[in-house]
């Protein structure tokens, strides 16, 4: 039985996105969108919870983050989760969890940045630009313990 790895998030970017060409010209962007919730505790008192996701965005999508996004602004993402492992420096294995991105929305919000008046431009990969075809994933050169 196979089973269905889907993630939906909305949330506000971190910092702009980071842009780089892999592989065979293959483009990638990487940026962190944060996620929040508010509730009223059993004690009467105000909680607050954010968490931070990372996404991977391939291709001509990844062009579309890089050219509109940036930080603060809010996005609509949709794609699968994903975990990689790598050893860093010290030979140590090193693990990140990430949502590989299929669909990428744009929407308004804070720090809309240089795409404010494409608010809702929609980036929906083809299957050319889907992760799944690509192949298997590029290797980044590990400098540091994270891979970017």
């Amino acid at each position: 039985m196979s089973g269905i790895n889907k993630v939906i998030i909305v949330g506000n970017l971190g910092s702009d996105p980071e842009v780089k060409t892999v592989g065979q010209g293959a483009t990638v962007a990487r940026f962190n969108v944060a996620t929040s919730e508010s509730w009223i505790g059993k004690d009467g008192v105000r909680k607050d919870n954010t968490e931070w996701h990372r996404i991977v965005v391939w291709n001509k999508q990844a062009e579309n983050c890089a050219k509109f996004l940036s930080k603060g602004r809010q996005v609509y993402v949709e794609g699968k989760l994903q975990t990689r492992q790598w050893d860093d420096q010290n030979g140590q294995k090193r693990y990140t969890t990430e949502i590989v991105a299929t669909t990428v929305q744009f929407l308004g919000g804070q720090g809309a940045g240089a795409g404010a008046s494409r608010s809702n431009t929609s980036s929906q990969a083809s299957p050319e630009d889907s992760f799944q075809n690509f192949g298997p994933e590029p290797t980044f050169g590990e400098s540091d313990d994270i891979p970017f």
